[in-house]
């Protein structure tokens, strides 16, 4: 972690959880699909916002294993602002020094999308400046079932003994292996919940929720959250 020319410390992880894009949609009489086109250009002016505030891991929750409940011409729309959202991001990512990296299952995306998460990772993974994740198709109880499932497979061929498995093991099969857990958690538009986020990686991360909803997002808004977050005292279970 460091800090700012004001001596605020800045967190080297921020997790979002973007939500009230729909809200933000429907107060101004306008479809859903609007206000997620909206909060994907939110995204992007957060990416560069990080970055220069000197935070090193920014992830997002960009399509959760519950959203394919939505209605099909919801979901439909999502994946084509999908679609869309990649190739610009692609540009943002090279003209900032960002890395882009994916999280949760992309098996069940199309495979043209699947390409386009592929080739986000493979020609930003030498950038050196602060690390983009986007949780896609990502849930908390489903990355730690796959986790479960690669670390039995582990055991029963030999490759691990599960006498030696400890915290630091399980860590490593997830879809985080390699990042620092997250040290602030921002959730707009409200609402109190983790939304089955991160659900290992979010044991000890300082939550701060805004009634702002996530397309008014802006500079003013995670400057807040870190203010907040400067006047947490991080104990991680001990006494100080």
């Amino acid at each position: 972690m460091g800090e700012n020319q004001s001596g605020m410390v800045i967190p080297k992880h921020v997790a979002i959880i973007l939500d009230g894009n729909g809200r933000w949609a429907k107060k101004r009489g306008l479809p859903r699909t609007m206000g997620h086109k909206e909060g994907c250009v939110t995204v992007e002016k957060t990416v560069e916002l990080a970055a220069r505030a000197g935070i090193e891991y920014l992830t997002v929750y960009g399509f959760s294993t519950e959203n394919w409940k939505r209605s099909s011409e919801e979901v439909g729309a999502l994946m084509q602002l999908f679609r869309y959202y990649m190739v610009r991001l692609l540009k943002i990512a090279s003209s900032n020094n960002v890395r882009v990296c994916m999280i949760g299952d992309r098996t069940r995306f199309d495979a043209d999308i699947i390409e386009g998460i592929n080739r986000l990772e493979r020609e930003t993974k030498t950038n050196t400046g602060l690390t983009f994740v986007i949780a896609v198709n990502y849930g908390g109880r489903d990355e730690l079932t796959r986790a479960v499932r690669r670390i039995a497979s582990d055991c029963a061929a030999g490759r691990l003994c599960s006498e030696e498995i400890k915290e630091e093991t399980v860590a490593s099969y997830l879809d985080t292996a390699g990042m620092p857990d997250p040290d602030l958690l921002i959730r707009t538009s409200g609402e109190i919940r983790l939304s089955n986020y991160l659900l290992w990686q979010l044991a000890y991360t300082e939550i701060y929720v805004t009634d702002c909803l996530w397309p008014d997002f802006n500079q003013e808004e995670l400057e807040k959250a870190i203010l907040a977050y400067n006047k947490r005292e991080r104990r991680f279970g001990g006494v100080k």
